[in-house]
């Protein structure tokens, strides 16, 4: 079993990475879960049928085990199924003492981890992550929900209990969930490692590379990543703006193209490729843009998808971006892999280049 500990200002916890966890839980979080009052598993309708009741076997050897369901994909995330969940927590008589466990991907860990963070003020929550996107989600505490008018605008900083990675689960995902946690695992790649970067680039470069078992190490590594940056910068003030590499424009994407339409990696992969682009642009980086495209491309993301939207509309959603200042519209861009750096952008420069497919350089 891989297993690795994230200390943080205030919290510590353990990351743990194997085959067959989820039958587990009672003897792995046993320290976390016994005593406490009641546990209440919160899925959605496609991942509990095929895990859940595996899940609730194992800990209602140690508890009083719930659970509730949610709809599947980005529109869970939403102020109506974040207030059902709070009514569930009432209803069930969850108290300070009992915990939330998030089963699912990344959608999952958001809200409910958000839910744990709000209800009653705060209360404990473990972290079962299910798809390939949840090796980024579930770690660092970022938790939260979306707005009709902009992707995550509301949340909170709670870190889980633990992180507990059963990869057997990631056997039933599909092609488009494949997709969406390796972007993830590029970012990591591209703003902190370049050597594991070149390794990827080695060994990835069809959606079934994704899928081999050495994805296992390669999980672990891009984990940590993420691990020492939120370690250094729990709560955004510095370093770990940089996992934002893609985001401002990947959750435009996202917004106008209707959530759930595009996979978040799917849209991320677009921000990263179009950050580049901005970069060599700014005059900052020297990105051989048409290589990295075919990288991209190779393994099946559809990195033209942004030009079939109005370039108006992306840059309004991006105004709306929680990462947005007053001057411009802030991107993570790279002056080259490892060497990442927070830039605000005019408008103007932006809108040029979403209205130019053939834009290289």
């Amino acid at each position: 079993m891989e297993k690795f500990t994230i200390t943080t200002t205030n919290d510590q916890y353990d990351v743990l990475i194997d085959y067959g966890l989820r039958h587990q839980l009672d003897t792995l979080c046993r320290s976390i879960l016994e005593g406490r009052k009641k546990a209440l598993i919160i899925s959605d309708t496609k991942v509990y049928p095929l895990y859940g009741e595996e899940v609730k076997k194992s800990l209602a050897r140690l508890l009083p085990v719930a659970h509730v369901t949610v709809p599947n994909g980005e529109r869970a995330k939403s102020l109506e199924v974040y207030r059902d969940l709070l009514t569930t927590c009432i209803e069930e008589e969850l108290d300070r003492n009992s915990i939330i466990i998030a089963l699912g991907g990344g959608v999952i860990g958001d809200i409910a981890g958000f839910t744990a963070a709000t209800y009653m003020r705060g209360i404990p929550f473990i972290q079962v992550p299910t798809t390939l996107l949840a090796q980024d989600s579930s770690v660092g505490g970022k938790t939260g929900i979306n707005h009709p008018l902009g992707k995550n605008l509301i949340g909170a900083f709670h870190q889980p209990s633990a992180v507990v990675y059963d990869i057997d689960m990631l056997q039933t995902l599909s092609d488009k969930e494949w997709l969406s946690g390796f972007a993830e695992m590029m970012k990591h790649a591209y703003i902190q490692d370049p050597n594991y970067l070149a390794w990827l680039k080695e060994h990835v470069n069809t959606l079934d590379d994704i899928k081999k078992p050495s994805i296992r190490s390669s999980i672990r590594r891009s984990m940590k990543i993420k691990a020492t940056i939120v370690e250094k910068d729990e709560k955004e003030a510095g370093i770990r703006a940089f996992l934002n590499f893609g985001h401002t424009l990947g959750h435009a994407l996202e917004k106008v193209s209707g959530y759930g339409e595009l996979t978040h990696g799917e849209a991320v992969a677009c921000g990263m490729l179009f950050a580049m682009r901005l970069s060599n642009t700014l005059q900052l980086s020297t990105w051989d843009i048409e290589e990295e495209k075919a990288w991209f491309q190779a393994i099946g993301y559809p990195v033209d998808i942004v030009f079939q939207y109005e370039p108006e509309a992306l840059i309004e959603a991006m105004r709306l971006d929680k990462k947005r200042t007053s001057k411009g519209l802030t991107f993570v861009l790279l002056k080259k892999a490892g060497e990442p750096m927070i830039q605000t952008v005019k408008e103007t420069i932006v809108r040029q280049l979403l209205q130019r497919k053939e834009a290289s350089s």
